[in-house]
């Protein structure tokens, strides 16, 4: 049999040419692909972001922004799909009903997580039960600001409590809707400061923004990005933020503790979360992917358009974050008096 193969490699010299010239070819292709085949992605399915909000809100610019980024490094696919209703629970009940495997994330302001546990009775799931958090993304201050119903003499928040002391009629504020963040804003203020803040509830910001512009409604608190705009062109003041830290997009406007109340601070983190059952080094490796997603410069510029500060941290740090949350909101929300239409 040598015999017959050595004849045969004598009596073809180009079959054996040939052989030589694919098995070369293979060679270089497996060589050129051999990053590719390497490059494997912390989950081998497609991953789902939900939003419980409508497209184009900010939630929903946070989610698809990672999307992007996290596309063919933590799955080979990314989608985001929106479940508006039941202010943004509904995005929640479905994440904790999912499977708990990696491709299941939430993507919320974190507020649905920590506040509303104390705002509604029949939530649907269980903070600290149901979810893991993984980290905050991005976070965003609230401004406190003043329309033209508010004498020009009101420059500082305590400006404006004098003022409303003797004007209690007026001592009215507005949020962009009953049982969120920039709610209780309002009354941690009227807490601290010994005063009743009526609270007026619009279904939006941009509704509300309409009536400070127009002085229908004498303030109000709103997402920093929603006034900004008003404030630069001297049709609204921005009296302070509500965060712990001043904001860059504001640098001269102090915040509430700067103010002189040191227990009225408030930012919204708009945060992913995985259902509660997803192995911890699933949840490890999207924390690292997440963080590495928030340093790209394509992220960094869209959220800078809407003024949010990038955010980011270890899983373990913002775990910590959500369950100081959820401890400082219960008695907030008890001293309102709150009660939401279920």
């Amino acid at each position: 049999m040598r015999a017959s193969i050595t004849t045969i490699r004598q009596e073809n010299p180009m079959l054996h040419r040939r052989h030589l010239i694919i098995a070369s070819v293979a060679a270089a292709t497996t060589t050129a692909f051999a990053p590719l085949a390497q490059a494997q992605t912390v989950i081998d399915k497609p991953a789902r972001i939900v939003v419980g909000f409508p497209a184009g809100g900010a939630a929903d610019a946070v989610a698809r922004q990672l999307a992007q980024q996290l596309a063919g490094s933590y799955a080979p696919t990314v989608i985001v799909e929106n479940k508006p209703g039941a202010a943004g629970r509904i995005g929640a009940q479905a994440v904790k009903a999912g499977q708990a495997d990696g491709s299941e994330i939430l993507v919320t302001p974190a507020s649905i997580l920590t506040i509303y546990p104390h705002v509604y009775k029949k939530l649907g799931y269980d903070t600290l039960a149901d979810f893991i958090p993984v980290t905050s993304a991005a976070t965003v201050s609230f401004a406190f600001s003043v329309s033209s119903a508010v004498p020009a003499r009101v420059k500082t928040v305590s400006d404006y409590i004098a003022w409303v002391k003797t004007n209690p009629k007026d001592a009215n504020y507005g949020s962009p809707a009953a049982g969120a963040t920039p709610h209780f804003v309002g009354v941690m203020l009227g807490r601290a400061a010994g005063v009743q803040l009526n609270h007026v509830p619009y279904k939006g910001g941009a509704p509300l923004v309409s009536d400070l512009l127009g002085g229908q409604v004498q303030a109000g608190v709103n997402v920093l990005s929603e006034v900004l705009p008003h404030a630069n062109s001297g049709r609204l003041r921005i009296l302070a933020v509500s965060g712990s830290k001043r904001s860059p997009y504001l640098p001269d406007v102090p915040t509430m503790a700067e103010s002189g109340f040191k227990d009225v601070a408030a930012d919204e983190y708009f945060a992913v979360f995985v259902p509660s059952k997803t192995p911890a080094e699933v949840v490890a490796k999207l924390n690292a992917a997440v963080n590495k997603a928030l340093k790209a410069k394509q992220l960094n510029d869209a959220l800078e358009k809407m003024s949010f500060d990038v955010d980011g941290q270890t899983q373990a740090d913002f775990a910590r974050i959500v369950k100081s949350e959820l401890n400082k909101w219960g008695p907030v929300v008890k001293a309102s008096g709150f009660t939401p239409d279920e």
